[in-house]
C-alpha cells in the first residue's frame, strides 16, 4: 500500500488517499502495464482511465460477463464475490477459480498490490 497526497479543500488540512499498484498482464501479448488506484476505484475504472482496452457492456454494474478478468495476486484484497457477480462469471468465456468481474474489484482501504490477467477483448459479450 502507498499513501499518496492528495490537496485537502482547506490548505492546512492535507488528506491521504491509500493507493495500490495494479499490473495488467494481457494473454494477447501486450506488454505489462502497471497504474495507481486509489481506494474505492474498480480494476475496470483503472483500465479505462489508462487507456486499456476492456469491454463492459453493461457499464460496469455487475450486468454482464464482459469485464471478466483473472486475478493472479492479490484476491484476498479484494470485496468477497457476490452470488450475483458469480453467476456472470459462469457465462464467461474460460471462467477459472481466480475469475472475477473488474467492475467487482474495488481498492480497499489497505490492501497489496493487485495483478489482473485481461483475456483477449475480441468477443461479441453477453
Amino acid at each position: 500500500m502507498v499513501r499518496t497526497f492528495v490537496p485537502a479543500i482547506a490548505p492546512h488540512e492535507p488528506n491521504f488517499v491509500n493507493t495500490i499498484n495494479i499490473t495488467f498482464q494481457f494473454q494477447d501479448g501486450q506488454p505489462a502495464q502497471t497504474h495507481v488506484a486509489a481506494q474505492g476505484e474498480s480494476v475496470l475504472d483503472v483500465a479505462l482511465n489508462n487507456d486499456i482496452q476492456l469491454q463492459h457492456n453493461c457499464g460496469g454494474v455487475c450486468g454482464c460477463s464482459t469485464c471478466h478478468v483473472y486475478v493472479l495476486q492479490g484476491e484476498d484484497e479484494l470485496p468477497e464475490i457476490s452470488d450475483k457477480e458469480e453467476d456472470f462469471i459462469d457465462r464467461a468465456v474460460n471462467p477459472r477459480i481466480n475469475s472475477r468481474l473488474a467492475c467487482q474489484c474495488v481498492v480497499q482501504a489497505e490492501g497489496n498490490d493487485l495483478v489482473i490477467l485481461i483475456p483477449p477483448q475480441d468477443f461479441l459479450g453477453h
